[in-house]
C-alpha cells in the first residue's frame, strides 16, 4: 500500500468538482478533447452524422407510437407500413432518436437487424448504447457492445465506465478503463473518480492507490470526490490515522471535504474509541458550516452507547436537537436503552415521551428496549404495565418479546410468571429459542429449583437446539455451591463434547469445590490448564486452593500457587500470610524434632 507521504506533498484539490478537465493525448497523433456536445445525448449524435432534411419524422413518430401502444407489433408492423423499408438507415435512426422507453428501443433495433440486408452501423450502435447508459442499465450495454461487436468513442467509453461503476460492475469498468489508458487517453476527473468510488465500494483498495497513483503521473487534478475516496481506502485498511490526516491537511489548505469524507472518519474513530479525534473532528465540521448529517449523529450514537459511553451520547442527542435536527425513531430507541442502562430512568421517560410526540408511534423495538431497561433497575410493575400496552398495540406474539419479559421476570426472581409465559408462547405456536431457555434455566438455578433448571437444559436439547456457554455455567456454579462435584464433572464432559467453550467463572467454580471436596492435586491440575489457557482465575480461587494445599501440609505446591497469584497482580491477604508462616513454623519444627530422634536413635 502506498504511504502517507506519498500523497501528502503532491495533493492539489479542485474544490469544484463540476468544472471540466480537458482530455490529453498521450500519443503524437489525433486529438481527443471532448466535444462541447455531451456523449449522454443522442441528439448531438444526429446532429452531427444528418446532414439531409430529415424526411422520415412523421412515419419514425407513428411506428415509434405502435411500438409503444401494440403488444406484439413485430407480427404486423410490416403490414402496417407497407413499402416502408425499415432497414434504411436514415428511418431507422429516426425511430430510434424518437422511442424515449430503452427496453422498446433495444427491442426494435434487434428486430430490424434480424431483417435481410441490415447493415449494422456505428451511429445506429451508439444511438441505442448511450440509450442504455442514460437508463443505467449497465448489463444490457455489455451485451449490446458483446453483439455488436462495436467500439463506442471515447467519450462514449468514459460514460459507459461510469454506469459500469455505479452498478457495482468494477472489474468491467477496469477493462475498459485499461483500454482507453492503452490507447493513450487520458480520461476525465469525473471518470477517475467514478473508478476510485468503484473499487473503495468494491473493496478494491490496492486498486485505489493504483489509480490515483496514476493520476498524479498524468497532472490530473483531484477534488474532494477523489479525498473522500482516499479517506474511504485510508479507514477500510485500518489506517484511520492516515485518513484523519489527510482531511486536516485538506482543511488547512482551505478546502472543506464533503460531508460524506468527514462521515467516514467520524464512524471509524468512533468504532474504535478514539473520541478525542471525534470530537475535535466534529466541531470541525461545525466551524466550517459542513454539519454531521442524521446519519453520522446515528453512528456516531449508537457506536457511544455501545462502547458504554451513555454521558458522551447523550451530550451528542442533546446537542443534535440544539441544532435543528429531528431525530428519527431508532435514535430514539438507541438513547432510551443507554440511558436505562445508566439507571437514567427518568430521562428514558421523557425521551420516550417525546418520541411519542414527534409522531413516533413505538414498535416492537422500541418497546422491547424500554422494557428491558426497567427491568434493568428492577421497575418490574412499569415493565409489566408496558408489555400489556405493547401487546394491545398490536406487538408481542414474537419470540423476542417474550424473552424479554421471561427474560426480565427471571432476572427480578419471579419464575412462575416466567414460566407461564414460556407455556403461552407454545400455545400460541411461537418458538423458543436459546435464549428463552437460558433465561428460565439461569432464573430457575438462582430463584427456584435447582432441579428445575437441570429439567430446561435436557428440554433445550431434546429441542435440538445448540446450548451455549450461559447455558451450562449458573448450572456447574450452582452445583458447585452445593457440592455436587460428579454431576458437575458430567455436566462439563456434555459442553466439552458439544464444543461449547465454559466461562471463566465455572473454571473457578470447579476449582474451589474440588479444594472443598479435598481433591486438591486434582484442583491444582486445573489451575494449571487455567494458565496454560491464558485464564485469569478470580484471587478467591487462589485462596482457597492455598488454603487447602496448607491444610493438607502440601506447602511446596502451596508456596507454587502463591507464586502464580503474585505474578499475575494479587496481593496474597494478611490471613492467609499467617497461615502459611505458621504451616511452614510447624513443618521446620517437625523437621528438626524428626531429626533430633534420629540422632538419639543412633547415639
Amino acid at each position: 500500500m502506498a504511504k502517507t507521504s506519498f500523497f501528502f506533498p503532491n495533493l492539489c484539490i479542485r474544490q469544484n468538482h463540476r468544472s471540466q478537465i480537458r482530455n490529453r493525448n498521450l500519443s503524437n497523433s489525433g486529438n481527443n478533447h471532448k466535444s462541447q456536445d455531451s456523449p449522454q445525448n443522442p441528439d448531438h449524435i444526429c446532429a452531427k452524422t444528418q446532414s439531409k432534411p430529415n424526411i422520415f419524422n412523421d412515419i419514425a413518430k407513428k411506428v415509434s407510437n405502435i411500438i409503444r401502444t401494440k403488444p406484439r407489433w413485430e407480427n404486423s408492423i410490416v403490414s402496417d407500413f407497407p413499402g416502408i423499408n425499415f432497414i434504411d438507415p436514415m428511418l431507422f435512426n429516426e425511430i430510434l432518436k424518437q422511442q424515449t422507453n430503452v427496453v422498446l428501443t433495444l427491442r426494435f433495433y434487434y428486430w430490424v437487424s434480424s431483417q435481410n440486408g441490415f447493415k449494422n452501423d456505428s451511429f445506429s450502435c451508439n444511438l441505442v448504447f448511450l440509450k442504455l447508459l442514460n437508463a443505467n442499465a449497465a448489463n444490457a450495454a455489455i451485451k449490446f457492445v458483446a453483439l455488436t461487436k462495436f467500439m463506442p468513442e471515447n467519450d462514449v467509453l468514459e460514460v459507459y465506465i461510469e454506469c459500469l461503476c455505479e452498478n457495482g460492475l468494477i472489474e468491467e469498468a477496469l477493462n475498459v478503463f485499461g483500454q482507453l489508458r492503452k490507447g493513450g487517453y487520458c480520461p476525465g476527473l469525473k471518470t477517475w473518480n467514478a473508478c476510485l468510488k468503484g473499487c473503495v465500494r468494491g473493496g478494491e483498495v490496492d486498486a485505489v492507490w493504483k489509480l490515483y497513483g496514476d493520476m498524479m503521473d498524468n497532472g490530473v487534478t483531484a477534488d474532494v470526490d477523489t479525498i473522500g475516496c482516499l479517506v474511504e481506502a485510508f479507514c477500510m485498511t485500518d489506517n484511520v490515522s492516515q485518513g484523519y490526516e489527510l482531511l486536516w491537511q485538506v482543511l488547512g489548505s482551505g478546502h472543506i471535504p464533503n460531508r460524506e469524507s468527514f462521515s467516514k472518519v467520524l464512524y471509524e474513530l468512533c468504532r474504535r474509541g478514539d473520541y478525542s479525534r471525534m470530537s475535535a473532528l466534529l466541531h470541525a465540521m461545525m466551524s466550517k458550516n459542513c454539519p454531521p448529517d442524521i446519519y453520522t449523529y446515528q453512528a456516531v450514537i449508537h457506536g457511544l452507547c455501545k462502547r458504554k459511553m451513555r454521558h458522551e451520547a447523550f451530550r451528542i442527542f442533546s446537542d443534535l436537537k440544539d441544532r435543528g435536527y429531528v431525530p428519527d425513531q431508532v435514535m430514539y430507541s438507541t438513547m432510551i436503552h443507554g440511558l436505562c442502562k445508566m439507571r437514567w430512568i427518568g430521562d428514558a421517560r421523557k425521551l420516550w415521551f417525546e418520541m411519542i410526540r414527534k409522531g413516533f408511534i413505538p414498535n416492537e423495538y422500541s418497546y422491547n428496549v424500554f422494557i428491558h431497561g426497567l427491568f434493568e433497575i428492577g421497575n418490574v410493575d412499569e415493565a409489566k404495565r408496558l408489555y400489556k400496552e405493547m401487546c394491545g398495540n398490536g406487538y408481542g406474539d414474537s419470540t423476542v418479546c417474550y424473552n424479554t419479559m421471561i427474560g426480565g421476570l427471571c432476572q427480578s426472581g419471579e419464575v412462575g410468571e416466567a414460566h407461564d409465559l414460556f407455556n403461552q408462547m407454545a400455545q400460541k405456536g411461537i418458538a423458543h429459542d436459546v435464549i428463552t431457555y437460558n433465561a428460565l434455566i439461569q432464573g430457575f438455578a438462582k430463584h427456584g429449583s435447582l432441579s428445575d433448571a437441570i429439567h430446561f437444559l435436557y428440554r433445550l436439547l431434546g429441542q435440538g437446539l445448540q446450548p451455549s456457554t450461559p447455558s451450562y455455567t449458573v448450572l456447574i456454579e450452582k452445583l458447585c455451591e452445593t457440592g455436587h462435584l460428579e454431576e458437575v464433572r458430567a455436566l462439563w464432559k456434555d459442553m466439552h463434547d458439544r464444543g461449547v467453550k465454559p466461562s471463566i467463572s465455572s473454571h473457578d467454580s470447579v476449582i474451589v469445590c474440588l479444594s472443598q471436596k479435598g481433591f486438591i492435586a486434582e484442583g491444582v491440575e486445573w489451575l494449571n490448564a487455567m494458565r496454560q489457557s491464558s485464564l485469569r482465575p478470580k484471587k478467591e480461587t487462589f485462596e482457597k486452593l492455598i488454603q487447602s494445599l496448607s491444610e493438607a501440609r502440601n506447602l511446596g505446591d502451596a508456596l507454587l500457587v502463591v507464586d502464580y497469584m503474585l505474578k499475575i497482580g494479587y496481593a496474597i491477604s494478611e490471613r492467609l500470610s499467617c497461615l502459611l508462616i505458621d504451616e511452614l513454623c510447624k513443618d521446620n519444627i517437625r523437621r528438626a524434632e524428626s531429626c533430633l530422634i534420629g540422632i538419639l536413635q543412633q547415639s
